[in-house]
C-alpha cells in the first residue's frame, strides 16, 4: 500500500511539471514578442528544471547506497563479522549510523552473553545444592534403615540418632543459607537503615559463635568504644559480622585468638575481624566471596561455602565494602567499612 502511493506521487509531480513547463511555453509565447528572448528563457528554465532533476536524480541515488551500505552493515553484525570499509572516525552519515548499530550489536551481544552465564550459574546452583544435599539425606536413609533393621543396644542406637540429628542440624543450616542467598540476589530483603551503636551490633555477632570458639579454647575479645556509631541495620550487619566471626573460629587452631577492632574513619567506620587462623593465598582473595566457594585444604572442614559471600552482599547493599589481607600460618584480617 505504501509502495502504492509512492508511485502515485511520482506521477503526479511528474504530470504537474508537465503541466507547469506547457504553461510556461504558453506564455512565453504569448507575452514575449521576440524570439530570442523567448528561446533564451526557455532554455534557461529548461536547465533549471534539467538540474532539479539530476539533483533529485543523485539524491535517490545517495539514498539507495546508504541503503545498500546499511544492509551490508546489518549483514555482516547478523553473520558475525568484520565490517567492510567502516571508518569508525570518519563524519559521515553511514559512519555515525553504522557506529550506533555496532553499540547497539555490543549491547545486545553482552544481554546474551551475561543471559548465558546467569543459565550456567543456575546450573552450577542447582549442581552445588543436588550435591551438598546429597550426604546428609543418604546418610539420615543409611542410619534410619539400619536402626529399623537391627536391634541394636540403647547405647549404639543414642550413637545413630546423634549423628542423625547432626545431619538434619546440616540440612537445616543449608536450607536456612539458601533462603538467605535467594533473598539476597532477588532483593526481597529490606534493609532498616539507622544511625546505631557498632558495640551493640558487634556483642550480637559475637554471641553466636561464643561457644564455637569456647569448644575450641579459641581467645574470643572486642576492642570498641561504647559511643561509635555507623549508619547500617543491625540485624542484617551483625549476621555478616557473625559469617566473619565464624569462618575465623572454623579456621583457627584449637588456643588461637579472634579480635574484633573497631576505628571510626572521616567517611567509613572500619571494623577488622582478625585471627590467628590457618591464612589465605593472596591469588585467593577474591575467591573466598564467590558463592559456594571452598578452598581444597578445608575442603573435608564443616560448611557450604556461603557464609563469607553472604557477608560480603549485605555489606555491599549498605554501600560498604569488605577487604581481606591474609599471611599463610600467620593469620587473616577481614576489614568490614560501614558508613559513617
Amino acid at each position: 500500500m505504501k509502495h502504492r502511493s509512492m508511485t502515485i506521487m511520482r506521477s503526479g509531480v511528474f504530470l504537474l511539471s508537465v503541466v507547469l513547463f506547457a504553461s510556461l511555453v504558453w506564455l512565453l509565447w504569448q507575452t514575449i514578442p521576440w524570439a530570442s528572448v523567448r528561446w533564451g528563457v526557455l532554455a534557461l528554465c529548461a536547465s533549471i528544471y534539467a538540474v532539479v532533476g539530476l539533483w533529485a536524480w543523485y539524491q535517490r541515488r545517495q539514498v539507495s547506497l546508504f541503503a545498500d551500505d546499511l544492509c551490508a552493515t546489518l549483514d555482516a553484525l547478523m553473520s558475525g563479522h568484520e565490517i567492510e570499509g567502516y571508518q569508525p572516525y570518519e563524519d559521515s552519515l553511514i559512519a555515525k549510523v553504522q557506529g550506533k548499530l555496532m553499540q547497539y550489536f555490543d549491547i545486545m551481544n553482552e544481554g546474551r552473553r551475561q543471559s548465558q552465564r546467569d543459565k550456567q550459574t543456575i546450573q552450577s546452583l542447582v549442581s552445588d545444592i543436588s550435591h551438598q544435599v546429597k550426604t546428609p539425606i543418604a546418610n539420615i536413609k543409611m542410619f534410619t534403615g539400619i536402626l529399623r533393621g537391627h536391634n541394636l543396644p540403647a547405647e549404639k542406637q543414642g550413637e545413630f540418632l546423634a549423628t542423625m540429628e547432626e545431619q538434619i542440624d546440616k540440612l537445616d543450616f543449608l536450607m536456612q543459607s539458601l533462603i538467605k542467598m535467594s533473598r539476597l540476589e532477588t532483593g526481597t530483603f529490606t534493609l532498616h537503615m539507622e544511625e546505631a551503636r557498632l558495640a551493640d551490633t558487634i556483642a550480637r555477632s559475637m554471641s553466636t559463635v561464643w561457644a564455637k570458639a569456647e569448644a575450641k579454647q579459641i581467645e574470643l575479645s572486642a576492642e570498641c568504644d561504647p559511643a561509635i556509631t555507623a549508619r547500617h541495620d543491625p540485624k542484617w550487619t551483625a549476621e555478616a559480622l557473625g559469617n566473619l566471626l565464624d569462618n575465623a573460629v572454623k579456621y583457627t587452631p584449637s588456643g588461637g585468638s579472634v579480635t574484633v577492632t573497631v576505628r571510626p574513619w572521616q567517611f567509613y567506620t572500619r571494623v577488622d575481624i582478625h585471627d590467628t587462623g590457618i591464612g589465605i593465598p593472596e591469588e585467593h582473595y577474591n575467591d573466598v566471596f564467590q558463592r559456594f566457594y571452598r578452598a581444597q585444604e578445608v575442603a573435608g572442614q564443616e560448611g557450604v561455602g556461603l557464609g563469607l559471600y553472604l557477608a560480603n552482599g549485605i555489606i555491599t547493599r549498605q554501600k560498604g565494602y569488605i577487604s581481606v589481607k591474609s599471611k599463610i600460618g600467620v593469620g587473616t584480617t577481614f576489614s568490614v567499612y560501614l558508613l559513617s
